[in-house]
């Protein structure tokens, strides 16, 4: 059985790709825009935008959250809280109890 590749779109970059979501994010824009250093770097582009959309682009914004708070943001999965833990252990920080 053939697997469905979804609706091919077209980005306004011009980028082509199939996507079997109503999620309208391109994902070549998307590995464009992922940064190369830093803590946003170890996460998937969900789970990076999940923390963008709610204003977190440093270990210190992060750190102002409850792990309660974050693992409900849409995008956050199973691995994005250890990566997250780690990072801001390696820096003094740590999620509000």
């Amino acid at each position: 059985m053939e697997k469905k590749k979804g609706t091919l779109r077209t980005c306004p970059n011009g980028h082509r790709y199939y996507k079997s979501s109503d999620c309208p994010v391109c994902p070549l824009c998307a590995e464009e825009q992922k940064p190369e250093t830093g803590f946003l770097s170890l996460l998937s582009a969900p789970a990076r935008r999940a923390l963008e959309n709610h204003g977190i682009s440093t270990l210190k914004q992060l750190s102002e959250w409850t792990e309660k708070d974050v693992r409900q943001f849409h995008g956050i999965g199973p691995t994005a809280i250890p990566k997250l833990q780690k990072a801001l252990e390696e820096n003094g920080l740590h999620l509000k109890p």
